[in-house]
């Protein structure tokens, strides 16, 4: 969950403390908001990212204190496309203007999220090779930092997710009109990170596994994907949804991702994790138990309560296990 506390994309005591508190509280891995790869790549100015090594330093003193209460850490790579220079949630909306510290989007075509928005800056195939490359150096700055696990963000209508999707990729080269093409840029970013990144350190692939609107990316297309991603060497995919247009009809409800996670992994062998509306222990325990994903991963259940996976222990009557200061209170 991005927090927009940063300045020139550098980590702080908000992220440690923020971060920290997941795995104090039980949590068996804890992963990072978006880690822009290229400043550019940001959702909002205030955004965290990973594209210099200056920004290691902090990021690598939040691994240790993850690392040291048992839990695994992760980082996401991201780069937001045409949903950047946005401001903040809680400011106002739209996106920031360039003389305020805004910028003009980057995406597969000149064309903007909303009508409202001046057209993106339709990338070139040299450009397009640079920034495989950014993720591959932030795949290098995230070792250093001494991370257990990469996820590569291509879900939810930043960059990767709208060259896949024909709703928004419009070009006529190489990296547009067929599925094959569309998926060019996922598997070339997915190249490079895997081949950067350790092969006994797992590699995770965050996707919408469909637009939830006509004539856009699908289910049947993300299975695909899939298989492609696991021959590249991803040892899980995250199945989340929607995120490319704004008219997408969502029926959003607890679980309601699931069934994509599961399909995937029944079709393809590969590893999937699921996500949205998943709140409870016992929802989470039944989505396991029932084989219909291999992780469950929780985003905004983990912001009300840091504490999750400790309560979630009681409740399904296991013994939590937490940090030896706080086990007077258990």
């Amino acid at each position: 969950m991005c927090q927009y506390s940063s300045e020139d994309g550098f980590w702080n005591e908000w992220h440690l403390v923020h971060l920290g508190s997941r795995a104090v509280g039980g949590a068996g891995l804890v992963c990072t908001e978006a880690a822009a790869v290229t400043a550019r790549g940001r959702i909002s100015p205030w955004d965290a990212g990973i594209w210099k090594d200056g920004h290691v330093e902090m990021l690598a003193r939040i691994v240790k204190f993850v690392r040291g209460q048992g839990a695994a850490a992760a980082i996401q790579l991201a780069h937001a496309g045409r949903k950047g220079s946005m401001y903040r949630p809680w400011e106002a909306g739209g996106m920031v203007p360039e003389g305020e510290g805004g910028w003009l989007q980057d995406a597969p075509s000149a064309v903007p999220f909303t009508e409202t928005d001046p057209a993106p800056h339709a990338l070139t195939i040299p450009e397009i090779h640079e920034l495989v490359e950014e993720f591959r150096a932030a795949a290098v700055r995230a070792l250093h930092a001494g991370f257990d696990m990469v996820e590569i963000h291509g879900a939810h209508g930043y960059l990767i997710h709208e060259f896949l999707s024909p709703l928004v990729n419009h070009r006529e080269d190489e990296y547009g009109g067929s599925l094959e093409n569309r998926m060019r840029f996922a598997l070339e970013i997915t190249r490079a990170v895997r081949a950067a990144w350790p092969e006994q350190l797992p590699l995770i692939f965050r996707v919408s596994a469909t637009d939830w609107a006509e004539g856009g990316w699908n289910i049947d297309e993300c299975v695909e994907l899939a298989r492609r991603l696991k021959e590249l060497g991803v040892d899980l995919l995250d199945c989340s949804s929607g995120g490319a247009v704004g008219h997408a009809k969502i029926p959003v409800g607890p679980g309601y991702q699931v069934p994509f996670a599961e399909r995937i992994r029944r079709e393809t062998g590969l590893l999937t994790g699921a996500v949205g509306m998943i709140t409870t222990p016992h929802q989470a325990d039944a989505i396991i138990r029932n084989g219909q994903a291999d992780l469950v991963l929780l985003a905004r259940e983990y912001l009300r309560d840091p504490y999750f996976a400790l309560h979630a222990a009681r409740e399904l009557h296991e013994k939590p296990e937490p940090p030896i200061q706080y086990a007077r209170a258990f």
